[in-house]
């Protein structure tokens, strides 16, 4: 009996210990002070942060166990930006312009937003010691913009690369049987050639040039100069150093960091001792209330990453988790529009169906406006094409109307480099079809090219419907081929051009809701789950990228998405779209 108490009165102590651990975490979580603007802030814009869609919150960072801060969405910093123009706390806006590790469509929507905030009058300033391409894209709208003396602008174009494993499948004996439907659907040549085809070198070459050309002129307008002569400076090798980007008028001086602090010291008026009141923009988000409040509500649901079946991970459009998110909205008669903001590269032919399905049913109910972010092609733009408006921004990736499957065949492997082999039993002739531990027969692929061919048909069909468009012009205008948002827009792919703030305008006019508010989907967790998955997922990247290094870190992501693409019909972008 005395044992029994001892070991009841233990498990006790230890489980009151750890209520009261849970409790003080959960205080600390949730009872984190107001962030207080002060006066004379300047507004910190580091575009080296990668700015995800939606607002992400780090319980860990509040109790000292991550040095990571909440992130900001990107539409919150749109918003930010917007409040901050008629704050009159905040005296201007400091851009780091180092790098910027978001695509073009994102750096437009910031661009723009900077673009509106200097017809406040206030200032804006960029600097870095080098400023790299993308973000000088950016940077350039800046009053000045100023590099290291030492430093300068990387002026050397754009570049695409693709990576490519035929060799490697064939050292190692595995044969991927590859069905495709699309003569531009270049996601399976990287497995089924060892350089690029001509139709996919065609596509790229002309997306690349449009961007291209967009990223010039938008630079000639902000830096009131010519777009042929900053085409010669790359084509000449002209800006090599700092001085070179001086001469050709890409900054506006050269200064180091304290030069510049000075500099933005004597326009709010401060003693040159005294501090800059610097605010990021996580301080920021919780220091002011930059979303608007109204009677009725308009849903606006984030979906960004890839498309898979199932509930999804973090980063992921799960098909069961977003066709409820869709249905809860359709269903809920407080919410008068939807706007779905898309940001994928696609992914599971039958989950982009599932969800197509989910909005045109949400369709006969209520107004649905798409908005497209750096990536909405293939499933992305499935799932979107029967909306009632769809909003692009030019330098957004979309199209990409084809199908593929590939199923690896590994029994050369397993045998010859192994040791290993398979043998069993079966009920019918194609029970074992899509065993990886032997090869197709010529009837079971004739029989994945027809179900490849199948949904490509429907992906074309869908498209025609929605769009408004003969199915024969789709298939001209589809194969699998992407398109930038400008010209999907001409080709009639795209209604119009514009941001996530301009698709919510276009759901509240549809709605006749001018007074409206925002419900933003997925809703977040509680603190306590939130501080779990937080610590889970800190742990498990923090460590792998510690052994592997950023770039192998990188190579293991992309070798998941290969394993993923297995035995699974895809409407996906071509493999990995990487411009430098």
């Amino acid at each position: 009996m005395v044992r029994f108490l001892s070991s009841f009165l233990a498990a006790l102590l230890a489980l009151i210990l750890f209520s009261l651990i849970c409790i003080f975490i959960l205080v600390l979580v949730t009872s984190s002070k107001k962030v207080v603007v002060g006066s004379k802030a300047v507004l910190v814009l580091d575009l080296g942060e990668t700015i995800p869609e939606q607002y992400q919150e780090n319980p860990l960072a509040r109790i000292g166990l991550d040095n990571q801060n909440d992130e900001p969405g990107l539409y919150d910093i749109v918003r930010m930006i917007a409040y901050a123009k008629r704050d009159s706390s905040v005296k201007g806006i400091f851009v780091k312009c180092g790098a910027n590790n978001n695509g073009f469509a994102s750096s437009e929507e910031i661009r723009n937003a900077l673009s509106d905030f200097k017809k406040s009058g206030k200032f804006i300033y960029a600097y870095a010691d080098v400023i790299p391409q993308k973000a000088y894209y950016v940077a350039c709208l800046a009053d000045r913009i100023y590099c290291n003396p030492k430093g300068g602008v990387d002026w050397r174009g754009f570049a695409s690369q693709v990576t490519f494993f035929k060799g490697a499948l064939q050292k190692l004996d595995i044969e991927p049987q590859i069905f495709y439907a699309g003569k531009f659907k270049s996601a399976t040549e990287p497995f089924r050639e060892d350089h690029m085809t001509e139709a996919s070198r065609l596509q790229t070459t002309i997306l690349l040039n449009n961007l291209y050309n967009q990223f010039l002129f938008s630079v000639s307008q902000a830096r009131h100069t010519d777009s042929a002569g900053l085409r010669k400076a790359v084509n000449e090798h002209l800006i090599a150093f700092a001085a070179d980007a001086l001469a050709y008028h890409l900054v506006d001086g050269l200064k180091y960091d304290d030069e510049v602090k000075n500099e933005i010291k004597q326009i709010i008026h401060i003693a040159p001792t005294d501090r800059i009141n610097f605010l990021s923009m996580t301080s920021y988000a919780n220091a002011v209330d930059f979303r608007q409040s109204g009677k009725k509500s308009i849903a606006l649901i984030y979906a960004q990453g890839d498309i898979v079946d199932g509930k999804g991970g973090q980063d992921q459009i799960g098909g069961e988790t977003f066709r409820a998110l869709i249905r809860s909205a359709r269903l809920d008669k407080d919410i008068k529009a939807i706007v779905l903001r898309i940001n994928s590269g696609g992914g599971s032919s039958m989950a982009s169906e599932n969800l197509w399905r989910e909005l045109t049913m949400a369709r006969k109910d209520k107004p649905v406006v798409i908005s497209f972010g750096d990536l909405a092609a293939s499933g992305g733009y499935y799932l979107s094409c029967n909306a009632d408006s769809i909003f692009s921004q030019p330098g957004t990736i979309t199209g990409s109307i084809g199908v593929f499957s590939i199923l690896p065949n590994l029994q050369p492997f397993f045998k010859n480099k192994l040791g290993i082999t398979f043998d069993g039993v079966k009920t019918a002739p194609d029970a074992d079809a899509m065993m990886v531990s032997r090869p197709l027969s010529a009837s079971q692929k004739a029989f994945m090219q027809q179900g490849v061919d199948s949904i490509y048909l429907d992906f074309k069909s869908r498209v025609a419907q929605g769009r408004k468009l003969d199915i024969q012009y789709v298939d001209s205008i589809a194969q699998g081929r992407v398109w930038v948002g400008q010209m999907a827009q001409g080709l009639g792919l795209v209604d119009r051009m514009g941001g996530l703030q301009d698709a919510v305008e276009c759901a509240s006019r549809l709605s006749g809701t001018p007074d409206y508010r925002l419900k933003e989907f997925p809703e977040a967790k509680g603190s306590l789950l939130k501080m779990l998955g937080a610590f889970r997922n800190t742990a498990m990247n923090s460590s792998v990228k510690e052994e592997l290094g950023e770039e192998g870190y990188r190579t293991l992501y992309t070798l998941h998405a290969i394993k993923a693409l297995f035995g699974i019909t895809q409407t996906r972008l071509p493999f990995d779209i990487r411009i430098q």
